[in-house]
This record gives structure tokens, C-alpha cells and sequence, in this order.
């Protein structure tokens, strides 16, 4: 079995070897690639039997169709967002098709604390305690995001289209709205979809309590960000904490100290005080490296061994995922 390795970076080929070698010593030959998966470098797909992608990959159509035509028969996401990849193509063309749902999710809802726990402006303090938190989305993340908050001793709100039963030890489940209008930080926690898309826009960040606080540690596309920028130009909106950007494939995991940053709204953006910038690192724990290798070689070997893989997002020429606007849970 030969699997090919895209956006590779030191500390993958690290943990995949290590894993690899102590987990699954016969699985896979594998071939690391440290740029991304495009159009233009899908013919390096030539000879495998699966490929491995992360959050800036592109797997849209031309690229799927191309992979498929190189005998690629097997995608294994070594992330937990599949926003990237053409899925109902993927199921038409008969790719398995695997994610990792999940990677110490607490990882991710500590950097989010850690990001919100002040105004931004200055290094002036702003005590949690007593604060009204509002968390978009309470799968993994969001939940392990409300025991850490609770501790603090915030008044919790969450919003759900899925529920998120578990949350109402901590806090109170509310509509989308009500949540915005009342929470002095807002903490977004829902993967990236068609439903989800923008949705932080103008219409939400007027409904937003004054001063408050925007923490987004999910995906950049959540946010309409020119939006963003006019709601910090006119004080609406406090401060805010991201650790994704719409915009980052071009960006983010590279060093760009030398060059000339092009992206305007990005450069815009951090010339805000209150305004704090992380290169989508809230998940970057040794833990989270362990179970992101772990799971997607366990993936793989599902696969190989024709067995039912609980990660699979398209299985029995079905979409395990919604097709419609409603997110999923992470």
C-alpha cells in the first residue's frame, strides 16, 4: 500500500513515522510531499493507493476527477473539517473518504481561553468571572470550552441546531440571536459549511452585545471578515481572537517574515490594537499529533482490511454528512 503525504510538515512526518512504526508496521510505504495538494501537483498522486490531505488541500472536482484517473482510491483527512473536498463527487467517483473527528479537543478550547481571557487592548485584564459566554456550536471542542469557562465561574449560553444535551450542566441553550445579543464573548465552534459560511455577518455583529469580545478557533469562512473590520472600526465590536483566516492557504504553517504580506483585509486587520492574529495553531499539542496519526493510519487500515471505518464520510455509496445547510457538530 502507498500512501502520499500533501502539506507535510517536520512534525507530521513525525508522528506518522513514529505511529506507523509502533502501530502499523506493515501498512503503507509513505511518500511525504511538504506542498499542497492543487491542480498543479496531482500528478505526484501517480503510482499511489491513497492520499492524505489537511485544511488548505484543494480536493474540488478537477482534482478528485484527475486522482481518479491516477488509480487514487482512498482520501484520509488528517483533520477533522472536510469543507475542502467535493464530497458528493468523492461518493459518485467511489473514493473512501475518512476524517479525524476529533484530536484533544480540549487542546483547541484551551487556546481559545487563552485568546479570550482579555480585551486585547493593551495588556489591560478583563476578569471572567461573572461574564456572559456565548459558544456557536457545543460538540467536542465547544463542550470542553464550557467546563473550562464554568470553572471560571461565566454564566454560559450555547447555540445548536443538533442540541448539545450535555451542555445544559453548564450553561443555558439558546437561539443564535439571543445568544449575540447577550454574550460579552462570542466563541465559534462549528465547522465550515454552505449553512455556516459568513456567518458572523453584519446583520449578526449588529445584533452582538456592544464591547463584546469575537473568538473564532474554527474555520475562517465563518466570518465575513470586511464585515468584521467596519464592526471594529466603529467600536460594535471589542476585540477579536482568531486563530483561522478566511484567506490563510497562502499564509498560514510558512514563514513569511521576509516578504511582502499582499493580503490587504489581513493587513488591515492587524492594525486593530484589539486585534489578535494566531497562524491555526490551537490544535498544535503533542496529544493532538499522536491521535491525528494514530486515527488516520487506523482510517487507512479500515480501508485496506474492507472493514466498516467509524470516521468514514462516505460509506456503502451513501454521504454520511448532512447535504443540506445545517452544520454538523464538531
Amino acid at each position: 500500500m502507498n500512501l502520499a503525504v500533501f502539506s507535510t510538515k517536520s512534525y507530521d512526518k513525525l508522528y506518522l513515522d513514529t505511529i506507523l512504526h509502533d502501530q502499523f508496521p506493515s501498512l503503507c510505504t509513505i511518500t511525504y510531499h511538504t506542498f499542497a495538494l492543487t491542480s498543479d501537483t496531482v500528478a505526484l498522486a501517480q503510482g499511489v493507493d491513497a492520499i492524505c490531505a489537511f485544511v488548505n488541500d484543494t480536493l474540488d472536482a478537477p482534482v478528485l476527477r484527475t486522482l481518479h484517473s491516477l488509480g487514487v482510491r482512498a482520501i484520509l483527512l488528517r483533520c477533522a473539517g472536510f469543507n475542502n473536498i467535493d464530497l458528493p463527487l468523492a461518493e459518485e467517483l467511489g473514493f473512501f473518504v475518512a476524517n479525524v473527528p476529533s484530536y484533544s479537543p480540549e487542546a483547541v478550547a484551551e487556546f481559545t481561553v487563552a485568546l479570550g481571557n482579555f480585551n486585547l487592548e493593551g495588556f489591560l485584564g478583563s476578569t471572567l468571572h461573572g461574564k456572559t459566554v456565548g459558544i456557536v456550536g457545543v460538540g467536542r471542542i465547544g463542550l470542553a470550552l464550557a467546563k473550562i469557562f464554568h470553572g471560571f465561574g461565566c454564566r454560559l449560553l450555547a447555540s445548536d441546531p443538533f442540541g448539545g444535551d450535555e451542555f445544559r450542566t453548564y450553561g443555558e441553550l439558546v437561539d443564535l440571536h439571543a445568544l449575540l445579543a447577550e454574550s460579552d464573548i462570542v466563541s465559534l465552534h462549528c465547522p465550515l459549511t454552505e449553512g455556516t459560511r459568513h456567518l458572523i455577518d453584519k446583520e449578526n455583529l449588529d445584533r452582538m452585545k456592544p464591547g463584546a469580545l469575537l473568538v473564532n478557533t474554527s474555520r475562517g469562512g465563518l466570518l465575513n471578515t470586511k464585515s468584521v473590520i467596519e464592526a471594529l472600526k466603529t467600536g460594535k465590536l471589542g476585540g477579536l481572537a482568531l486563530d483561522v483566516y478566511e484567506q490563510e492557504g497562502a499564509l498560514f504553517y510558512n514563514d513569511h517574515s521576509h516578504e511582502i504580506i499582499h493580503d490587504d483585509t489581513l493587513m488591515r486587520l492587524m492594525t486593530f490594537p484589539n486585534v489578535l492574529v494566531c497562524g491555526h495553531q490551537a490544535f498544535f499539542t503533542k496529544e493532538a499529533l499522536t491521535e491525528i496519526a494514530s486515527t488516520t493510519l487506523a482510517n487507512l487500515q479500515d480501508w485496506v482490511m474492507k472493514r466498516p471505518c467509524k470516521n468514514s464520510l462516505v460509506r456503502e455509496g451513501h454521504l454520511l454528512v448532512s447535504r443540506d445547510k445545517e452544520p454538523v457538530r464538531l
